[in-house]
């Protein structure tokens, strides 16, 4: 009885180490290895550690300097594209007429009902923007058809105006969106007949030889002050009816919607920043 106990173990202690073999065998080394894959890593900082603070400065190049502006006026290095005194910077895009916009008498100007979109005469890549808007009192409609206008990015993609107050819609089509792509993350906007600041920060993207995009446009949007939306990708273009495109392109100018429908949103102080 005894050697068969024995017999049973050696059979039993035998079955674990191989079971524990085959374990082992199904986990290769490479996949083990490929599990540290992606891991970011600086070249600048491989070497030996630095034992003084003077071996982790530098001086060189010096950063440009930029006074920023006060009581709200653009800091020392913007373009300036509308000052409130003219037009001159600007055309309407469907046969690059003058503007037939209002221009008014407190420096802004107002969309002038189904006259076209207009677009500065400038094109840019990357640019911080700054732009404030504000739709008409009294209220008029509800819907998408109240307050609504647009500011598109090199031309073609859009980060919506609109009057949302006690007024919903669908929520990528809303004011601070990107237009039938990214909802904003809040709801920002000041009373209707108020002015609203955006401050845009956009990305251009990248085409390669072929006309292919290998890197997507992304926006930052800030809509009074409050993030809306955050390194957002822009997939394409925005429109009205189908799925973004992406054609290859360059520089494009800012351009600022007429919807067509008695919208009457107002602009002023509108400059950018080349980045």
């Amino acid at each position: 009885m005894r050697v068969k106990q024995i017999s049973l173990l050696f059979i039993f202690l035998s079955v674990f180490i191989f079971s524990c073999k085959e374990k082992v065998a199904v986990e290769p080394l490479e996949e083990i290895e490929s599990e540290n894959d992606g891991v970011i890593t600086y070249s600048e900082y491989a070497g030996e550690e630095p034992t003084t603070p003077e071996e982790t400065e530098y001086y060189k190049p010096k950063v440009p300097v930029v006074e920023p502006g006060k009581n709200g006026a653009p800091p020392s290095d913007a373009i300036i594209l509308f000052d409130g005194i003219s037009f001159d910077g600007w055309m309407h895009t469907q046969d690059s007429t003058a503007v037939k916009w209002h221009l008014n008498e407190d420096g802004s100007m107002t969309v002038a009902d189904k006259t076209g979109n207009i677009r500065t005469k400038q094109e840019f890549g990357d640019v911080q923007l700054h732009i404030e808007w504000k739709s008409p009192l009294p209220v008029q409609r509800d819907g998408q058809n109240r307050g609504n206008s647009g500011v598109f990015l090199n031309g073609m993609y859009e980060v919506q105006v609109l009057d949302n107050n006690d007024n919903d819609t669908y929520v990528n089509g809303q004011v601070g969106s990107i237009y039938k792509q990214g909802p904003p993350l809040a709801m920002a906007s000041v009373p209707t007949g108020e002015w609203n600041v955006y401050d845009i920060i956009y990305h251009a993207p990248e085409f390669n030889e072929e006309g292919g995009k290998v890197k997507s446009a992304t926006v930052t949007v800030l809509h009074n002050g409050v993030l809306i939306q955050d390194h957002t990708e822009i997939k394409g273009t925005t429109p009205y009816i189908g799925w973004p495109k992406n054609p290859p392109h360059g520089k494009g100018p800012l351009m600022l919607q007429d919807h067509g429908d008695d919208s009457r949103v107002s602009y002023r102080n509108i400059w950018v920043r080349e980045l």
